[in-house]
């Protein structure tokens, strides 16, 4: 949909215009799975595609959320924030809005919000990063409070954990905040310094392939994968299959941003491969349909790299695939994909867009 088919779908739900609206981004994480809460480094970067968030004033002292994603309607006093029982998908934006309000900002009006995500949700391509960093920089203006996009993610990532239960690093949040088109961002999640690094695939595109196994990360094996590696980790067990994905992932984000940053392609690729194999043995998140996409991709001429990305338990496989190799890669990996597990699987060919901004 474009903005003005959005405006008008916001007219329709609330019989008036939207008097603002702002764009954030889905992201892919091309390699350093599971390291983020842990302080490693990840190199993600934003894509096109990502969340539209429409608002205008009310003067009923109403939160209302709507999304044309999902029939469920929300309403809630601004004198009454808290999260909502039932893993309501409202608790994301409503997270995001109590950061606020715990930081001293008042809610004077109400406000009602219309949400359209063109992120294939349970994809794992953090539609719920997109709707909490389009509502942090929403009311960022509402509240004119004046913050930096790193923030803006932190403001998202808290209400992942106080409003969604998701013990969840800061990556997903920050590359939807601070993405730049064309580049993707080598962060240290433990400071939170980033670079931005120029994407150059000459001849190669980024193909994301959803297994449409959804994941659930608030299932709660996420957050005991979270668990057993800080664990791990604290006791410096570096035997320990979780804390050994840690270290090894993080040496092979920095070797391969390094790799990228001198045109190597190939070594970039293999240490794709490589994070994947230590996401399935070490850090048993892939589970079978990831493994079917990755272990089909890897027998393709003209790929480079392939790996899941994402939290795992399902979502979407990250390839870098050579351009005369695309529509081949389509056709056997899905064919084999579709063998092995029955499922059909929907491939994207990505684009590196930029972070949130007012449309």
């Amino acid at each position: 949909m474009d903005t003005k088919e959005l405006k008008q779908a916001f007219e329709k739900t609330y019989g008036k215009q939207p008097q603002a609206i702002y764009f954030a981004p889905g992201r892919v994480n091309l390699i350093g799975e599971h390291t983020d809460y842990n302080g490693g480094y990840v190199f993600p970067c934003a894509l096109s595609f990502g969340t539209y968030l429409l608002l205008a004033e009310n003067n009923d002292n109403k939160l209302r959320f709507q999304s044309l994603n999902i029939s469920e309607k929300v309403e809630v006093s601004i004198n009454d924030i808290r999260p909502l029982p039932n893993r309501c998908w409202a608790n994301y934006p409503l997270g995001c809005i109590a950061q606020y309000i715990n930081r001293g900002f008042q809610l004077i009006k109400g406000y009602d919000m219309l949400f359209w995500g063109n992120v294939p949700a349970g994809a794992g391509l953090s539609s719920s990063a997109a709707i909490e960093v389009a509502t942090a920089c929403a009311f960022n203006d509402v509240f004119g409070a004046g913050y930096d996009k790193t923030e803006l993610a932190k403001i998202g990532q808290l209400s992942e954990h106080e409003y969604a239960g998701v013990n969840c690093g800061i990556m997903d949040q920050f590359a939807s905040a601070q993405g730049k088109k064309d580049h993707a961002i080598f962060l240290n999640c433990q400071t939170l310094e980033f670079q931005l690094v120029p994407v150059k695939l000459e001849g190669i595109k980024v193909v994301i392939a959803n297994t449409h196994s959804p994941h659930k990360l608030d299932s709660g094996t996420y957050n005991d994968r979270v668990k057993e590696s800080r664990e791990a980790l604290a006791k410096k067990d570096y035997t320990n299959p979780r804390a050994r994905h840690f270290i090894s992932e993080v040496k092979r984000t920095t070797d391969a941003v390094e790799a990228l940053q001198k045109g190597d392609i190939a070594t970039f690729g293999r240490l794709m491969n490589q994070s994947h194999v230590s996401l399935r043995d070490d850090y048993e998140v892939t589970g079978p349909e990831l493994d079917a996409m990755a272990e089909a991709a890897w027998k393709i001429d003209g790929v480079i790299g392939s790996r899941m990305t994402g939290g795992g338990f399902g979502g979407c496989t990250v390839s870098l695939v050579k351009d005369e190799a695309i529509p081949t890669f389509i056709e056997q990996v899905g064919k084999e994909y579709k063998a092995k597990t029955g499922l059909t699987a929907e491939f994207y060919v990505a684009e590196i867009g930029d972070g949130v901004k007012r449309v």
